[in-house]
């Protein structure tokens, strides 16, 4: 979906149509959870701080967030994907990944399918979709950001090879700010760049995500269109309207965050085994402190403490917290149906 979350909220309210609006908590600890496109053209994205955003463009309009209503629209765009296929594989409220080569329809062509699809989108909810469309999920989904907004894009086998060698590294699914800076200082510029490495090279330099892209630089993507992918964690955290300076306070949210993940964990019936808060401080320093246990973390007064212990063995290192987070991952669900880990006799 193009800017998802900014589109219902134009959408809905036709007074924002055609201005630069960011959805989420405005002010000085606000974060932007969507930008329209209006907004996008002054630098505003996502995951931005408010004050930030602000700053870039003086016009910018925010919009409280109502998550309600995104799930219930995305709902039915996912209502509409399920009329052609069975396999589809949900990333987040707006995105999802679809396998159309066996439709329910007999449409023989995944090109005809996306535009039938996104006709549909726009005319059942008054919103635009982009898609990608290719062989892979991999190709898909970098096809799926190259007309955004409101346009498609199809890589043939015969194509992807000569677009993978001229995409510039940053556009890599997967490969982010960080790891293409790192690229950029070894000479990688591009796919074709990239196709000059061996595998055991880039295993050395970027571990296990090395063998990664040494496969999808050569279009390899093996990984199957998932319909019941299992959640690796569950978490939830919260920005505070001011910064926390007192453990005692710290303790208390920590208490309530942790209750919220509990819920979520019973609801599913999927505890885990490791328990992690983030804690991010006054000068946007982020640190994550982590503990495993040989058994599930079942209990809520034993999520609590755990979340406590790990807040103690912390405070003496920050002095001012503005978020907080508790995640637990090693969930029993992705245990059962992961395989077993075999030992080898070396």
């Amino acid at each position: 979906m193009d800017a998802f979350f900014a589109a219902v909220e134009q959408r809905d309210n036709p007074e924002l149509l055609g201005k630069p609006i960011a959805v989420g908590g405005g002010g000085a600890r606000g974060v932007v959870a969507s930008a329209s496109y209006e907004a996008r053209q002054f630098g505003v994205h996502s995951a931005m701080p408010s004050i930030t955003a602000q700053r870039k463009c003086p016009e910018l309009i925010f919009v409280r967030s109502r998550f309600d209503v995104y799930r219930q629209v995305s709902q039915q765009i996912r209502d509409i994907f399920f009329d052609y296929t069975d396999l589809v594989e949900p990333l987040s409220l707006d995105e999802a990944y679809l396998d159309v080569t066996e439709n329910k329809k007999g449409i023989l062509s995944a090109t005809l399918i996306a535009q039938e699809i996104r006709r549909r989108i726009e005319a059942e909810t008054q919103l635009t979709a982009s898609a990608g469309v290719s062989f892979n999920k991999f190709l898909a989904k970098i096809a799926s950001d190259v007309n955004k907004p409101n346009g498609m894009k199809v890589i043939t086998p015969a194509e992807a090879q000569p677009f993978l060698d001229a995409l510039p590294i940053e556009k890599f699914h997967g490969i982010g700010q960080v790891t293409a800076a790192k690229m950029r200082r070894m000479g990688i510029q591009t796919g074709a760049d990239l196709k000059g490495w061996s595998e055991l090279d880039l295993v050395q330099r970027f571990g296990k995500a090395g063998r990664h892209y040494y496969y999808i630089v050569r279009a390899q993507d093996n990984r199957s269109v998932n319909p019941h992918r299992i959640r690796k964690s569950i978490g939830a955290e919260r920005t505070f309207s001011e910064d926390l300076h007192d453990p005692a306070a710290m303790k208390e949210k920590l208490a309530y965050l942790a209750g919220v993940v509990y819920e979520y964990m019973q609801k599913s019936d999927n505890f885990g085994r490791t328990v992690t808060i983030k804690i991010k401080s006054a000068d946007f320093k982020i640190n994550t402190r982590s503990k495993s246990f040989a058994t599930e973390v079942t209990q809520l007064p034993d999520l609590i403490a755990v979340t406590h212990e790990l807040l103690d063995n912390n405070t003496g290192t920050i002095r001012a917290v503005r978020l907080l987070g508790v995640s637990v991952s090693n969930l029993q669900k992705e245990q059962e149906t992961g395989g077993i880990q075999l030992r080898f006799p070396f």
